[in-house]
């Protein structure tokens, strides 16, 4: 099929762009069609690689597709679980339950995002017109996700035309034994954190901001996910094992470390960094081997875990939990910094 004159400089003006900004940046991008959507939206992927690190963002919903990172030993293996393809009352739709949860039934994670080039990344934007899944206001959304020499940073952005509510965040699961490599039961897990949020029965936060200390819930120090997650406490049967969100001890507003996760078996390290107030730790509860992810393998009980930075959840119906608000003539930030290294001491010492 030939080029019409004009898609002939839209690819050249493409090319040359692409070409321009890896020549200025230390991560190398690719971009590939992964397909297109029931109604014929084009899906793309884009492949970022900085030294040994390597992630691969989809348009689709600006998901992380995969993450590849060394072990101790210098062998690459990729550690997110996935898929080899794929003032005035408004009313959200309800798909959790009596609640609404990542956005309605058609959140942005199930949205097609432009994307741009940039140094050492991509930017993804979309656009949330007024009324879309009932929430209000025109809603500008912009993700760049920029990769360099020790691990992948995000950053969030958003304004909005009526006053709204927003709470981006990373929903990937991460294993650091690799995707489909058993659970993370073994692996270690500290959280800054001397408080977090008791849910109700529908793993709702109730509002109080309750104290680790003496629980199954006090990572302050790193502790292998497995050791309490058994524990007979309320909060543990609710969630059948960890789906909270935890008050990290820091300055809303400050990059720095939330979260530690660590892999004796490999020797990999995940610090999680963020100017978020909050984290919530998932641990796979609802994982049962009935899904078949990325090389055919099987995503078994607790085989992944989630590290989602944001404000906390529930949190306009709050008024003492942080502000999820953003009005006209504001605009929503919000970074987050996952960095990988190996420890060659497999009790965890560098």
């Amino acid at each position: 099929m030939s080029l019409t004159e004009s898609s002939f400089k839209r690819a050249l003006l493409w090319a040359l762009l692409l070409i321009a900004t890896v020549a200025e940046a230390k991560t190398q991008l690719t971009r590939k069609s992964w397909g297109r959507l029931a109604d014929g939206t084009a899906v793309e992927i884009y492949a970022l690689r900085n030294g040994k690190i390597e992630a691969a963002i989809t348009t689709y919903g600006g998901l992380v597709v995969s993450l590849q990172v060394p072990d101790r030993k210098g062998n690459t293996d990729d550690v997110v679980l996935g898929y080899d393809s794929e003032g005035k009352t408004y009313s959200v739709p309800k798909n959790n339950g009596d609640n609404s949860l990542h956005g309605g039934t058609r959140g942005f994670d199930k949205v097609v995002w432009k994307a741009k080039p940039i140094k050492d990344g991509i930017e993804l934007s979309y656009v949330s017109r007024d009324g879309e899944q009932g929430y209000p206001g025109t809603l500008t959304a912009t993700v760049r996700y920029t990769l360099n020499d020790d691990g992948l940073r995000i950053e969030y952005s958003a304004t909005t035309n009526k006053p709204t509510v927003v709470n981006l965040t990373n929903h990937s699961y991460f294993n650091l034994a690799g995707q489909g490599k058993g659970t993370i039961l073994q692996q270690q897990l500290k959280i800054h954190a001397s408080r977090f949020t008791p849910v109700d029965s529908t793993l709702i936060p109730t509002g109080e901001l309750r104290s680790v200390e003496g629980t199954a819930f006090d990572f302050r120090a790193l502790t292998p996910i497995g050791q309490r997650i058994a524990a007979d406490e309320d909060q543990l049967h609710k969630g059948r094992g960890y789906d909270h969100n935890w008050v990290l001890d820091k300055s809303q507003g400050k990059l720095s470390e939330a979260a530690e996760l660590y892999d004796p078996g490999t020797g990999r390290v995940l610090q999680v960094l963020t100017t978020e107030p909050g984290l919530q730790f998932y641990s796979g509860n609802f994982l049962d081997g009935t899904i078949v992810g990325k090389q055919g393998r099987t995503y078994e009980h607790r085989s992944g875990l989630c590290l989602e930075t944001q404000h906390f959840p529930d949190s306009p119906n709050h008024p003492n939990f942080p502000s999820t608000e953003l009005k006209p003539g504001k605009r929503y930030r919000s970074v987050t910094a996952f960095k990988f290294s190996v420890r060659s001491d497999p009790s965890g010492k560098q």
